[in-house]
């Protein structure tokens, strides 16, 4: 017969010892993969539990905290304390960059009625949004005090930043 060419580094190893070039690239690739989607995860992790610690630095009063972060959707739960505490944390967590879900499964301890919340547009202020919630921009004190201690200054908001807005019953 003859001598064969063939190409020396191509094709299925004998006996089932080693993998293919293009298995080798497969493999490789999901290994890669499965190391990135390990590093995410790991990140997710830390990102809950740093803030959890927000939280927990911030005084509000939940009980069990525990947040999951799977992506951009945040699931939170535990027990607050109250109605606006609950809402402080919903806030605290959505806030943050990264986040665009916040899945509250959060219980209340002492319930109260619920805040309406807005969205910071460009060229909001407080007075500005308290007058179209209250019908007086003198009363954005009420709105600041509602968002403390997220909020340390009434004029450091920002556009898209998410506030709470209480009933003033």
């Amino acid at each position: 017969m003859g001598l064969f060419s063939f190409i020396k580094n191509t094709g299925a190893k004998v006996f089932g010892i080693g993998k293919s070039k293009e298995e080798e690239a497969s493999a490789a690739k999901a290994k890669a993969q499965k190391a990135a989607d390990t590093e995410e995860l790991r990140l997710e992790e830390a990102a809950a539990r740093n803030l959890e610690e927000t939280i927990v630095d911030l005084q509000l009063k939940v009980e069990g905290l525990n947040i999951h972060i799977d992506d951009d959707l945040a699931k939170v739960s535990g027990l607050a304390y109250d109605q606006a505490t609950k809402e402080k944390v919903v806030l605290v967590v959505g806030n943050t960059e990264g986040i665009a879900t916040v899945d509250d499964q959060m219980t209340v301890e002492h319930v109260e009625p619920e805040a309406q919340f807005h969205t910071v547009k460009s060229g909001d202020t407080l007075g500005k949004i308290a007058k179209h919630y209250y019908g007086s921009a003198i009363k954005y004190p009420e709105i600041f005090e509602a968002n403390k201690p997220m909020l340390t200054d009434p004029d450091k908001i920002y556009p898209g930043q998410v506030l709470r807005i209480p009933n003033l019953d």
